[in-house]
């Protein structure tokens, strides 16, 4: 990923429009979509050093999923590509070198001047500018998608020559006000974010400015950075009565791509198509790059693709190394496929299993977590399932709200959740990876209250010793423990083999009592011991042996 400044370096473009062209040829240079996409693959992992983490530690790397996690997929090469066009080729009709860019800026001044957002001083001026809208329902990782592409291109390129900063591309989210003049406003926040500055807010946002005045500002700041694209995402906000009717919108969308030559993507969910379907087809009359609409995943080879490297990404100790067909249907089932639901039903429930020690995600914890933590989204769920479009509209702007809390909450009911009798969290109780490791060996045949001393005595009598030579004298000493009758019952070092019903989704998956503690019903137990082989079958027995 290129970072947000750099100083401009020319190299010379393959295709001939873009030669002599000092905004294009500063970008980076052109790539198989193979090698951008596979740079922008999250970068968490989970190792089998990361299991023997503290409960609340492993908590921590589990909601990074949330913000870290991409994935490339089929839909994200199309929007690369049509990204990559657009940048460029918005800039050949504003090539410095001849001087087409300054008369942009001129039309531009005149527009300020006049009032007239049609206004022009040069008549020869073209635009070489796209325009394309980016439609699919809430969740969906349009604008995760879009900030991950743009973000393979630096957004301010400084060049020396030309005593300028070319701004490659702003995103400008439409607020919920829902009018051109906030629209603009966040136009120059997005702009001095950017610059590093504040001088376009302070100039350009006072309240006295009218609409037509902000509208030309903008147009005429995105011509002197040269601005590349410009972004504006949850464009169903956008309030035809607040911004003036739908002249007034048309007139906006078609200077900003006719006129002054600049790119632009509308982003939003299927409730913006009104404005989108009707305004972006007069501004292009087909000249432009369309829609893109984005229907949640199907259930096909991107999906496993998608569930596989998502499953990777447990820090269970318990957990299964592959996704059971059982189960990816019924995340499936349950997400419908939009990716935000997808990977935060996924963090949730590792979440769950750490509070709840089961360890592990099951078809039973994740319908759990889904009917508690997604109540909000049931509806347009339910909608996504029927199929039928007149009900998947009305619930496609449906959003998760208060999740980042959820994770909080859960994130902090950890710590109270894994304390035991004792008063304490074992693992936090652990001082050093090397302790953690050998916990995570012995803790299946001691308890906990006699292990943990002695690893801490043995630890601290060797302080450099590693701890795959330390674990056989903490095996001999604890073994040594569980045959002096004279110990307090507390310190037996053999586990109870009698185990608390209610505690059964604690124990190993292989465990009858475990099975059992993931069914609803005895015939649930039967269906279950049938499909992992654990009943046998007298009747075809004695079918086969007759």
């Amino acid at each position: 990923m290129c970072s947000a400044r750099v100083n401009a370096v020319y190299t010379q473009s393959p295709i001939k429009a873009y030669r002599g062209n000092l905004f294009i040829e500063a970008l980076p240079k052109l790539n198989d979509w193979v090698d951008d996409l596979s740079a922008l693959k999250g970068p968490l992992t989970c190792s089998v050093e990361d299991l023997s983490a503290s409960g609340v530690n492993r908590a921590h790397n589990i909601c990074g999923i949330v913000y870290s996690f991409f994935q490339p997929l089929s839909h994200h090469i199309q929007l690369y590509e049509r990204l990559s066009i657009m940048i460029r080729a918005g800039y050949v009709g504003r090539n410095p070198s001849t001087g087409e860019w300054v008369k942009h800026i001129q039309n531009g001044y005149e527009r300020i001047m006049s009032g007239d957002l049609a206004a022009f001083k040069f008549s020869d001026v073209s635009s070489t500018a796209q325009s394309m809208s980016l439609i699919g329902c809430s969740g969906g990782g349009k604008t995760t998608a879009i900030s991950q592409l743009l973000s393979l291109y630096p957004q301010v390129i400084y060049h020396e020559q030309l005593n300028t900063e070319q701004v490659v591309y702003l995103k400008v989210d439409c607020s919920h006000d829902g009018s051109l003049k906030e629209l603009c406003n966040n136009f120059f926040r997005a702009m001095d974010t950017a610059l590093k500055t504040s001088n376009y807010t302070k100039r350009f946002s006072a309240k006295r400015n009218s609409v037509e005045a902000s509208l030309s500002n903008m147009a005429h700041v995105a011509n002197v950075h040269a601005v590349g694209v410009v972004v504006i995402d949850e464009i169903q906000h956008l309030n035809k009565a607040k911004s003036g009717g739908s002249e007034k919108m048309l007139n906006f969308f078609v200077t900003l791509v006719n006129t002054i030559g600049l790119p632009v993507i509308l982003v939003g969910t299927p409730t913006a198509r009104s404005i989108i379907e009707v305004d972006m087809r007069s501004a292009r009359r087909g000249s432009g790059f369309g829609s893109i609409f984005w229907d949640p995943m199907p259930e096909a080879k991107e999906w496993k693709a998608l569930t596989n490297k998502l499953w990777s990404l447990q820090w269970l100790q318990k957990r299964d190394e592959l996704v059971s067909d059982e189960l990816r249907e019924l995340w499936f089932e349950l997400s419908q496929g939009v990716l935000d639901i997808v990977i935060k039903l996924f963090v949730l429930c590792q979440l769950r299993a750490i509070a709840t020690r089961i360890e592990r995600i099951t078809p039973k914890l994740m319908q759990q977590v889904y009917d508690d933590e997604f109540k909000t989204v049931h509806p347009m769920l339910a909608a996504l399932r029927t199929g039928d479009p007149t009900q998947i509209k009305k619930f496609s702007d449906l959003q998760l709200h208060d999740t980042d809390k959820r994770l909080l909450a859960l994130t902090h009911s950890i710590e109270q959740a894994l304390k035991d009798t004792s008063g304490g969290d074992h693992f936090d109780r652990l001082r050093s990876e090397g302790e953690r490791r050998v916990y995570l060996a012995l803790k299946d045949e001691y308890v906990s209250e006699l292990l943990i001393p002695v690893i801490h005595r043995i630890f601290d009598q060797q302080p450099e010793a590693s701890w795959v030579k330390l674990l056989p004298m903490i095996y001999d000493h604890l073994d040594k423990a569980k045959n002096d009758n004279k110990r307090n019952e507390k310190t037996k070092t053999l586990r109870q083999s009698a185990v608390k019903q209610k505690d059964w989704h604690t124990l190993e998956s292989n465990d009858l009592r475990f099975v059992y503690s993931q069914c609803n019903s005895s015939a649930d137990l039967v269906i279950n011991l049938q499909k992992q082989n654990l009943v046998f079958d007298i009747d075809k027995w004695l079918e086969e042996s007759a």
